[in-house]
Order: C-alpha cells, then structure tokens, then sequence
C-alpha cells in the first residue's frame, strides 16, 4: 500500500462510536428489557456481522414454533430500563450496529422514539416484528424485519398485511416455514404481492430441526422464487437452547 493510500484510509470517517460526542437529548422513556446481549447476527442480509441486541419483553402472539418462550409472558420476567440504562449497558461493547428484537418490541410505544435517537445518532438500527403490529411509525431508517405468520404457526389470522406496503427497500421480511403448506402459503402471497420488489431480500427460512434442508432448497429451485434460503446461524454455532448469543 502506498503511503498515500494509508493516509486516506486514516482519514475516512469512523463508525458511530459510544460516547463520541453525543449531542442530542435522550428521550425520557422506559422499556421492559428481557436481555441485552453481543453477538453476530444470525440471519437476513447482514447474517454474520456483529451486532447488540436488546431483547425486549412481552409479546401477545404464541407462535407454535417460538424459541424465545422467556420472553414473551407479561406477568413475570424482564426488568424496566430508562433509555440512559439501556444505552449505558450497550455502551461496553462498542457496536455501531443494534437490532430491537423480542418477544416483540414494537408493543412498547416507548421503543419508537428509542430506535429515531440511535439513528439520529448515526448508528445502523433494526427492529424484527411480528407482522401483527403496525409498522407505519417506525422511523423509516430503521431496517424493519417483518415476520409474516405462516398456518403453522397457528398466528396467521393476526398478520397485518397493511405492512407490505410501508416497505422500504432496506427492509426484509421473514416466513418461519415448518411443512410444505406453509411453503406453499409463503410463496402465493409472495407471488401475489410481488413482495421481493417491495424489499431487500424475503427470507424463507425453515423452523430449527422441523424441515429437511435439502428438501426446502429444492421446492425453492425447482419454483424459481426469488427469495433468500436462510439456516439460523447462531443456532450452528452455539448450543440451539443457549441464550445470550
């Protein structure tokens, strides 16, 4: 590399860091937080980057397949946590990258204001949702991960299809497929709504352990869909019941 050429690469601007010059008010809200944790992101487009996850708690679906059980009952778990104790627990891992996942953050009014602030403050900010809340009032710079409910999972009739259409082209949306009904589900509404020009990437993704891989990557080839086979990365790496990662 010529001298030059180390001079810019020294130059060019740094990824969001904590507590680089923080400017702008925090909002005064508080959110019921399951767990926050460091690790890599495990699936969609950005599988394998490193990311912070704040885990919120509470959500009013019972998906048939869930691997978050922990955190989905109201009535005990979580803890309440201002946005100052939440950013002074994301601020050691030093991440520009932070997703709002959950049980299901989108039920806590309180994680709207929470998700602009972070993007105000430069940093990349996703939210994975169940499909069942209105994602209309997500800050548009939030990468929205929209879980659309297959038959399987016993939620379907809560899917808010009004959410296709606040679709911005940095958003993904996901179906959890756990037989070839809700593959065939997925892809008639994938069809019908031409969904894959609405989005990023749609991620078909099979339910851990519940369908044979190959068989799924076949049914997509042999259909020609235009969608993203997906495993749960971190579900390979690490124990699949091991939390925190």
């Amino acid at each position: 590399m010529h001298q030059s050429d180390k001079e810019s690469t020294s130059e060019r601007p740094l990824q969001p860091h904590f507590g680089a010059g923080r400017h702008i008010a925090m909002p005064d809200v508080a959110l019921r937080v399951n767990e926050i944790f460091y690790s890599i992101q495990g699936e969609g487009t950005r599988a394998g980057m490193p990311c912070v996850f704040v885990r919120l708690h509470g959500c009013k679906l019972r998906c048939s397949w869930c691997d978050t059980t922990y955190a989905i009952d109201r009535r005990s778990g979580g803890n309440m946590m201002s946005a100052a104790a939440i950013y002074r627990e994301l601020a050691p891992f030093d991440c520009s990258f932070i997703e709002f996942t959950g049980g299901e953050p989108l039920e806590q009014e309180d994680v709207l204001p929470l998700m602009e602030w972070y993007c105000d403050e430069g940093f990349t900010v996703a939210v994975e949702t169940g499909g069942h809340v209105d994602v209309g009032r997500v800050d548009p710079r939030v990468i929205k991960i929209v879980d659309m409910k297959c038959p399987d999972s016993r939620m379907e009739s809560l899917n808010n299809y009004d959410n296709l259409n606040h679709l911005q082209p940095h958003d993904e949306v996901k179906f959890v497929i756990n037989s070839r009904r809700d593959y065939e589900w997925a892809r008639s509404l994938l069809c019908d709504t031409a969904l894959d020009e609405k989005c990023a990437a749609v991620l078909f993704s099979p339910v851990f352990g519940a369908v044979d891989y190959q068989e799924m990557v076949g049914w997509i080839l042999a259909d020609h869909l235009p969608v993203r086979f997906q495993l749960q990365m971190h579900k390979f790496i690490w124990d699949p019941e091991m939390r925190g990662v």
